[in-house]
């Protein structure tokens, strides 16, 4: 038991320090990519901290030994977007009153703002319709996971193609720390510095998921519910400490940016991978977690649309977490 606590410390200690080094790299390849700065966080920060989640319901569903073991990917397929829906969000909003005095008032500027609940109208059409898939049986569903890898691909395209608006405020980067006597480093070192700090979070972040589902039996509960509220908390470490860095750093665009590029990934790869490779049957657990998830996407819009998104209201988020936490335990999920 200590051993498994000593682990589950150390790792996340681990993928804080190798965020750490990866916000860092990301900012200067999007740059050396001529990047607009929006992409750099829905596009490839996101995919890249995306990469444990992806790989968990990868592995579940496609080389899940038992029914059991890919329960744990239908589960992360959904668990995802609820926490990033929620806890990630909240993170946000929590740095943001933390550092207020450096950061001032205002949260997003009315063009981010309207960027970002944009994204969120993305993410509800598609999700509704992953939800739906779930609540009917019917031979063809496998061929819907094409149509979700497509809309993830036209996601991409709209938003490598986009340029920063006016009075979007563009950072300068810290040096390199691969190269800190750089004052411009190159493609390759930042690229270099991206890919080991993405090994480092992806090992760190398999070793917390592990030592969760070790916890499993000592707590009582099935790896079905590890997979559904545990598990998606470790995965998505990776953006919520990016969201903790980056606010820090002023730059809480990019950090809600992570979160919602993130989402997008969560909402269409996993997605095909359980369409594709499971029945993709929704029971009372897992719809209840969309009914969050999607309560969660539709205030956050709300607020978007009406300009009145603040850094409090935002997390205020998190506590629909403790919402879906407490409606598993009336479920009575075991």
């Amino acid at each position: 038991m200590m051993l498994t606590i000593a682990l589950l410390l150390g790792s996340a200690i681990v993928i804080y320090l190798s965020c750490e080094y990866f916000v860092n790299s990301i900012e200067w390849v999007g740059r050396r990519l001529g990047v607009a700065q929006s992409a750099v966080g829905t596009v490839l920060a996101a995919f890249g901290t995306a990469l444990p989640e992806t790989v968990v319901t990868f592995v579940a569903v496609v080389f899940g030994r038992d029914a059991a073991h890919k329960d744990i990917g239908v589960g992360a397929a959904l668990g995802g977007p609820l926490a990033l829906s929620t806890i990630a969000y909240a993170v946000v909003g929590l740095m943001f009153i933390l550092n207020r005095k450096k950061l001032g008032s205002i949260l997003l500027s009315t063009a981010d703002g309207a960027r970002l609940s944009r994204d969120q109208a993305w993410f509800m059409g598609i999700f509704i319709l992953k939800i739906s898939l779930g609540l009917f049986a019917f031979a063809f569903k496998p061929w819907f996971g094409l149509l979700f890898l497509l809309a993830y691909g036209a996601y991409i395209w709209g938003e490598i193609r986009k340029e920063d608006s006016a009075d979007v405020e563009v950072h300068d980067l810290d040096p390199l720390k691969f190269r800190p006597h750089d004052p411009e480093p190159g493609l390759g070192w930042a690229t270099l510095q991206t890919i080991v700090a993405l090994v480092v979070i992806f090992l760190s972040s398999q070793l917390f998921v592990a030592q969760l589902e070790a916890m499993a039996p000592w707590l009582g509960i099935s790896p079905h519910l590890v997979a559904l509220l545990l598990s998606p908390i470790a995965t998505e470490l990776p953006e919520i400490l990016n969201a903790v860095i980056w606010v820090r750093q002023g730059k809480q665009t990019l950090a809600l940016s992570n979160i919602s590029g993130a989402m997008m990934i969560q909402a269409t790869i996993p997605t095909a991978l359980v369409l594709i490779f499971t029945p993709w049957m929704l029971d009372t657990a897992l719809i209840w977690a969309g009914t969050i998830t999607m309560v969660s996407i539709a205030g956050l819009y709300v607020l978007l649309r009406k300009q009145m998104l603040t850094g409090p209201r935002l997390a205020l988020f998190g506590g629909l977490y403790v919402v879906f936490a407490a409606g598993l335990a009336v479920i009575g999920i075991r």
